[in-house]
């Protein structure tokens, strides 16, 4: 089969390996539909992290090729989501809705999704299972289910962790597919007020159309005094951190009123600040790896297969999996907000 592989710093070649076979009994070998790029491959794209050479990707949809003994779950020829999060289903923190921790399994994270074939361990629960077959869905929904796997239940994350509630008035930090996806989550849970932090049009367009009710396109201490602005100097009941940076969080404990929450999805680099900020406003900062399987399962797949929300829409670009460096590319230069890749 063919897989995808960071050779250096800005380089990614594709190269023909042996497909995976099954290792451990909860072990599900899957054929991919979609798989893409997310904002953190860029981070041992661009050498800011280190990475092994041969793990690339961890977002994919695909069809069931082979089960190991102890599944029952799902069978050869389902249709299924692979969570990027493998989470048990029964220790106490998946049952608490927090399978992105769950306590059961040491490897809990995928890995090899840039590739026509993978590997999924820890199936039994995980998995989720899709209605029909890819033939029954249109691209721009097959585009959807494929956010499903990672970057929409992240976005719902942010906004779980936040306690974003009906009438919520929510600052959304970050304009990449999470972000984007956050304005979405929110809007799902009822907010009036979505403000948008984004420095690039398509984006903010993208946002508004997902439901921002008002962009702001202003950095720094700037973008402070926006929001607090647009609240009346009140801040904003809830802050969703989608970056994983200093100013983007250092924003976010200035702009939300007392009492309020902060969600944070972002993987964290450069994270220092001060807690104290925190203590003196009453504000809690939530957050951390998504609960994809409990989202999917729970509220996300059916709001995308009845048509409720549409978050396919943040990858701008579709490439052939051939074209994976092109897909790299294009999204480091922000030449794309998300790069898709077919098979």
């Amino acid at each position: 089969m063919k897989k995808a592989f960071l050779v250096k710093k800005g380089d990614i070649e594709i190269r023909d390996v042996d497909k995976p076979t099954l290792q451990k009994d909860d072990d599900v070998i899957l054929k991919l539909v979609r798989a893409s790029v997310c904002g953190s491959d860029l981070w041992f794209y661009r050498g800011i992290d280190s990475s092994s050479s041969d793990n690339s990707g961890h977002e994919c949809i695909g069809i069931v090729e082979e089960t190991g003994s102890v599944i029952t779950t799902v069978k050869k020829g389902d249709f299924v989501i692979a969570p990027f999060t493998h989470g048990c289903g029964h220790c106490a923190a998946c049952r608490a809705g927090f399978d992105g921790n769950c306590q059961s399994y040491q490897d809990i994270w995928s890995s090899d999704c840039q590739a026509e074939y993978v590997r999924y361990q820890h199936a039994q629960w995980a998995l989720v299972k899709v209605p029909g077959q890819p033939e029954d869905y249109s691209d721009g929904m097959l585009a959807s289910l494929q956010t499903l796997s990672d970057v929409m239940p992240t976005g719902y994350h942010a906004a779980r962790t936040a306690n974003v509630q009906q009438g919520d008035t929510v600052a959304v930090i970050g304009d990449g597919a999470v972000g984007l996806c956050a304005v979405i989550a929110v809007k799902l849970r009822g907010a009036k007020q979505i403000i948008l932090l984004s420095h690039h049009e398509d984006r903010a367009q993208l946002g508004r159309e997902f439901g921002a009710t008002d962009i702001v396109e202003e950095r720094g201490d700037d973008a402070v005094k926006k929001v607090m602005a647009l609240t009346h100097g009140d801040g904003v009941d809830a802050a969703l951190e989608c970056v994983g940076a200093r100013q983007p969080m250092e924003q976010a404990l200035q702009m939300v009123r007392p009492g309020a929450t902060i969600g944070r999805v972002g993987v964290p680099h450069d994270e220092q600040f001060d807690l104290g900020v925190s203590w003196a406003n009453n504000t809690s900062i939530a957050g951390g790896t998504a609960a994809v399987t409990t989202y999917d399962k729970g509220v996300l797949l059916k709001a995308v297969l009845d048509g409720e929300i549409n978050p396919g829409k943040v990858f701008t670009k579709s490439y052939k999996f051939d074209d994976v460096a092109q897909a790299y590319a294009d999204m480091d230069q922000r030449k794309t907000i998300k790069s898709l890749l077919t098979f």
